[in-house]
């Protein structure tokens, strides 16, 4: 309050200090607008570069991207694995550790080890094709000891391809049995220079044909000339026929009863192979091979 003057009877004035202080944040003049819109920025700069990618990939690519980011940590608390506990659902001295720090642990495979002990059924079991690959040819080779006995009494018994007994032999190979009906030079199995079976041959074949169709075999076929050549190769030719001597056999075991499915391979080597390779003109080089193939396993081995 100031003193009047000396003198005067007028009171004293009041002066009043009106003080303004400004703080920082109010209207235009604050920086919260500017981190909002930083965040804003940020935001469509993400957006866009998302349309880019979206745009500059294929599908397999943004597969991949996709992959990368999935998670791949296991989530205990939704598994009911025991990660919720203290310890993470581990102990102090496990080795099986399966808990909150599963991505640095040695958690074993919960699939079945190869060398598990199966069913019947072909695969793990002592019986399967895994465990014991073996076992089907095994067993292929004892069917084929039991054929090659059957096949010689049904032939013994049978007036007509009795004395054929001679033409027929049994071969084991690494692809299977492989029966040869083989001609000589008192018997063949077709007319010269033709596919037409003789009868006797036929029934031969057809004989083959009873006593394997109840095996689960597939079936090769493979027909055989001499070396005697054609006047004109180029309207007939030993490739040619050969080829349709496997085609003919093909066909008459089909009749007797043999599934389409089973023939694997037909096919036709002229005098490639000659059964009496020092004499490619021996009528013995002319024959049918019919081989019944091991089966495959039950994992294509």
């Amino acid at each position: 309050m100031a003193k009047p003057p000396r003198g005067s009877n007028e009171p004293p004035k009041i002066v009043v200090v009106k003080k303004i202080i400004v703080a920082g944040g109010h209207g235009h003049h604050g920086g919260a607008w500017k981190v909002a819109y930083a965040d804003f920025v940020t935001a469509m700069m993400a957006f866009f570069l998302l349309l880019w990618l979206l745009g500059a990939t294929n599908e397999k690519q943004r597969k991949g991207i996709a992959d990368y980011f999935a998670p791949t940590l296991i989530d205990t608390r939704t598994l009911g694995i025991g990660g919720s506990g203290v310890l993470g659902g581990e102990s102090a001295t496990s080795d099986d550790k399966t808990g909150t720090y599963s991505g640095r642990s040695t958690k074993r495979g919960f699939a079945s080890p190869v060398s598990g002990r199966g069913g019947d059924e072909a695969g793990t079991g002592t019986k399967g094709s895994l465990n014991n690959p073996s076992g089907l040819e095994a067993e292929d080779r004892r069917n084929f000891a039991t054929l090659r006995r059957q096949m010689l009494d049904a032939i013994a018994t049978s007036r007509t391809v009795a004395r054929l007994a001679n033409h027929i032999r049994f071969v084991p190979t690494p692809d299977g049995m492989r029966i040869d009906l083989i001609d000589d030079a008192d018997w063949s199995m077709f007319a010269m220079g033709t596919t037409t079976l003789a009868p006797d041959a036929a029934e031969l074949i057809g004989t083959v044909a009873s006593a394997i169709r109840g095996m689960p075999n597939p079936i090769m076929i493979r027909g055989h000339t001499d070396a005697v050549p054609y006047g004109d190769p180029r309207a007939m030719n030993n490739w040619m026929l050969s080829s349709g001597r496997a085609e003919a056999t093909r066909r008459r075991l089909s009749q007797g009863g043999i599934g389409e499915a089973r023939f694997e391979r037909i096919e036709g080597v002229a005098d490639r192979e000659p059964m009496i390779a020092k004499n490619p003109l021996d009528p013995r080089n002319r024959r049918v091979a019919i081989t019944l193939l091991y089966r495959r396993g039950a994992f294509g081995s």
